[in-house]
């Protein structure tokens, strides 16, 4: 049974009109035992972010830099920042190495795009004492991978310099999803100067449409200037897409207009809460969830889109990865390999830890920074459950190569083409 769907569709999903995904055992289990009472304890002394030099980077004034530079740069940077903190993960393998972690800066929003959850502007942003904190703590267990996220991260677009300018002085890999409004040229010079390795701009549809205002026409100013300075910074572009049951034509626009950028596009299905969300004002009447008359329709386009992979255009998720999206839509999903709570964490705003995205808002004690509380069996235990109903492509792709048969396939693959960094690697540091 999919739960994907809109409550009022068919009398048959009454099922999903509870406002979460997961077994209601479990469900209850996250949200009521062993509530989270472990909090990050102040410093003695509030530890604040380096401020940032501006313009730092000598290489701003080259506008010309070739391909090959841009490439050869960010293979370098992919091979320090995933490629050995994996091989170190890989013999430490009963150790806590989160390979990536998601830096939750904001849990505010300036967008309400209905199927979105994953803001509450009642919650306080973090704190610069909490960031740095934090980036220390995961250097000190080997990651080298940071997601900065929200909400909008570019809510503080000061704040955000600052981490991302701390982030890559400690060595980091710094990744910053945003929806655009905020990204203006300035602010692009900011962290494009201070070193962040991927801007992911998350975009919906080309014009607006109900309950989607992730939009690239009232961006295109921001876009055409974070592309033109791409070469210029020396980072990745990624589209991040969530495909919903009004923008099916817009994602293959969107599609085209990444590929003739040279940019790469990163898709998800659309789905409703994993936990239940107080604060979350779309659940009922959405216009944007699957209902099971979309399900041809939407295999149709991720048909497309795989097509479009075979023939070489850069995209985030693997092939494998799009044709599994159509048994996730109809709540078919076979176990797969996650990493959550091992090889990759969620650091919420203050402080606290998380296994991964759609367990933010649980309530069970993972711990904070400077003391994690993972613990294996929980989570091997948890995901027996919630493994069932979730599709994540950071987690899957993540999952994906913590494989030794993935691993030996990868190490052929890159034996044949030279050892080229500009492939699957890059694939996985956009994910």
């Amino acid at each position: 049974m999919s739960r994907l769907v809109q409550v009022e569709s068919t009398p048959e999903f009454t099922e999903s009109a509870r406002p979460f995904r997961v077994d209601v055992p479990l469900q209850e289990f996250l949200q009521k035992s062993s509530v989270r009472t472990t909090l990050l304890p102040p410093s003695p002394e509030p530890q604040a972010l380096p401020e940032p030099v501006f313009p730092m980077n000598s290489r701003t004034t080259d506008m010309k830099r070739s391909g090959f530079v841009y490439h050869s740069n960010n293979g370098v940077r992919a091979f320090r920042r995933w490629f050995v903190p994996y091989v170190q993960s890989r013999v430490m393998s009963d150790e806590f190495r989160p390979l990536l972690s998601y830096l939750f800066t904001e849990w505010k929003c300036n967008l309400d795009c209905h199927y979105c959850w994953a803001f509450d502007n009642s919650v306080k942003g973090m704190t610069e004492d909490t960031a740095r904190r934090s980036i220390d703590w995961l250097h000190s267990v080997g990651c080298r991978v940071i997601a900065i996220m929200g909400g909008e991260p570019l809510l503080r677009p000061q704040f955000i310099h600052k981490v991302v300018y701390y982030g890559t002085k400690r060595g980091f890999f710094v990744y910053l999803p945003t929806n655009g409004r905020l990204l203006r040229p300035e602010v692009c010079d900011w962290i494009g100067d201070s070193g962040v390795a991927a801007i992911n701009f998350a975009v919906d549809c080309v014009d607006e449409k109900p309950g989607l205002p992730k939009a690239l026409k009232p961006i295109r100013s921001n876009f055409d200037y974070m592309v033109k300075m791409q070469r210029r910074y020396g980072y990745m572009v990624v589209f991040n897409m969530n495909i919903c049951r009004n923008n099916m034509d817009d994602i293959k626009e969107l599609t085209e207009i990444a590929h003739d950028h040279g940019i790469s596009t990163d898709y998800h299905i659309n789905e409703t809460p994993m936990l239940e969300q107080s604060h979350f004002k779309h659940m009922q009447e959405n216009e944007t969830y699957l209902r099971p008359e979309d399900f041809p329709q939407v295999d149709a386009l991720l048909d497309h889109l795989i097509e479009k992979n075979k023939q070489g255009y850069i995209m985030v998720n693997s092939k494998a990865h799009l044709g599994r999206m159509k048994e996730f839509m109809r709540g078919k999903v076979e176990s797969w390999n996650c990493r959550a709570g091992h090889n990759s964490c969620v650091i919420r705003t203050d402080g606290t830890l998380a296994p991964c995205f759609p367990m933010y808002s649980a309530q069970y004690d993972w711990g904070t920074v400077e003391n994690q509380k993972f613990d294996v069996k929980q989570l091997d235990e948890m995901k027996k459950d919630c493994n069932k109903h979730c599709l994540s492509t950071c987690q899957y792709v993540l999952g994906h190569y913590y494989n030794n048969q993935t691993v030996l396939r990868w190490i052929i693959k890159q034996a044949l083409h030279g050892f080229s960094l500009n492939g699957a690697t890059t694939a996985v540091a956009q994910a």
